[in-house]
């Protein structure tokens, strides 16, 4: 199993555990332990985890960490935990910031068994920095993420390649934290900056309070737009293959399967169309049935899905056809205008009584009654 696998079964179990767990000890039975069996430790080995580590600091004597993970005989990282509801970034991890200075541990984990915060000595070699470089939940894992957990893992860890990206996370973790609350609320500085760009005039206080709406409304365009495109991409790659689907179908029976590009819906074909809603309104929910146009030819579907052709309206040239369908299998008839369609009805209403698992019967046998 992959480390973000293991990952993600630990996290499956923390909404259903979660009540339970409103104890310190509860969380790392719970979460904290799992967490660091996932990276390769053994937590039952006192060889590579040591449990309540004691080291006398100072004058504070007997106080504890609640694990200490070793490789070769030496600490590689130090664990406190708080319980599960404890808000990390209002807990002082006192005895992580003493005993940092005083073992050979290079790296810390203040954790509730949810967020796990990773500190260094990267501001001040062998004093841990007050704020992390590395922030990792466990209820919105990023596959990101799991790239830079992996480094932590016992078979993966190295001292070197952690400490070279540590600096890079820990800002581009501070800048993004800015950027979120800048976006929720910007600050006068943030409006200023942006004004100073394409204002000329000086830039008094009314100016500014003018800018922050502008700067408020530009931001919510700008994300909108932003997610607007995404969905266009996600859409486009749906149609993509929606096309590819049909194009199977199509060339399954000889026919053009040349790109959709100056497809025009003919009057003929919307009146066509609307001959097949009248008939099948008896016993279908007429919402369900859409058009689609081809190159080829106009389909009808129940439940825009490929899967579920009802018929196909042939009028590209002289001679019309409807294609009429039965277990998938289409039969062009010849018919002189679309008025011809209506008497086919009983085919037509026989293809959704195939989809509908023979319902139709019924519910034909209820509108006569």
């Amino acid at each position: 199993m992959d480390l973000i696998d293991r990952m993600k079964d630990i996290a499956s179990r923390i909404p259903k555990q979660r009540e339970y767990t409103q104890t310190e000890e509860a969380t790392k039975n719970a979460f904290v332990m799992p967490f660091i069996s996932a990276l390769g430790y053994d937590v039952f080995n006192p060889l590579e985890v040591i449990p309540e580590f004691t080291s006398d600091v100072g004058i504070k004597k007997g106080e504890k960490v609640d694990y200490a993970i070793t490789k070769d005989e030496k600490i590689i990282i130090l664990v406190e935990c708080k319980w599960s509801g404890a808000d990390l970034d209002k807990v002082h991890a006192s005895q992580l910031y003493r005993y940092f200075s005083v073992t050979s541990a290079r790296f810390a984990i203040l954790t509730n068994g949810i967020e796990y915060q990773f500190y260094s000595d990267i501001d001040e070699p062998n004093k841990m920095d007050s704020k992390p470089f590395f922030v990792f939940n466990m209820l919105h894992i990023e596959d990101h993420e799991i790239n830079e957990l992996k480094k932590f893992t016992k078979s993966a860890f190295s001292l070197e390649d952690i400490l070279t990206t540590a600096s890079t996370l820990k800002y581009a973790g501070s800048i993004k934290k800015i950027l979120e609350e800048e976006l929720k609320a910007p600050s006068e500085d943030f409006v200023r900056f942006f004004a100073s760009r394409v204002y000329d005039g000086r830039l008094t206080q009314v100016v500014v309070e003018q800018f922050t709406k502008i700067v408020k409304d530009a931001r919510s365009q700008f994300i909108n737009e932003r997610i607007n495109e995404r969905l266009k991409t996600a859409l486009s790659a749906d149609q993509s293959e929606s096309a590819f689907v049909e194009a199977a179908d199509a060339s399954e029976n000889g026919e053009d399967t040349s790109p959709r590009d100056g497809i025009e819906t003919t009057p003929e074909e919307l009146d066509g169309f609307n001959v097949v809603k009248a008939i099948l309104r008896e016993v279908v929910d007429v919402s369900r049935i859409i058009m689609r146009d081809t190159k080829s030819y106009c389909g009808v579907l129940l439940d825009d899905n490929n899967r579920k052709p009802i018929c196909r309206l042939r009028f590209n040239h002289s001679q019309k056809y409807l294609g009429l369908l039965t277990n998938k299998t289409e039969e062009k008839i010849a018919i002189d205008n679309v008025d011809d369609i209506f008497k086919h009805s009983e085919r037509l209403k026989a293809v959704i009584g195939e989809y509908e698992g023979g319902k139709v019967d019924c519910i034909e046998n209820s509108i006569n009654e």
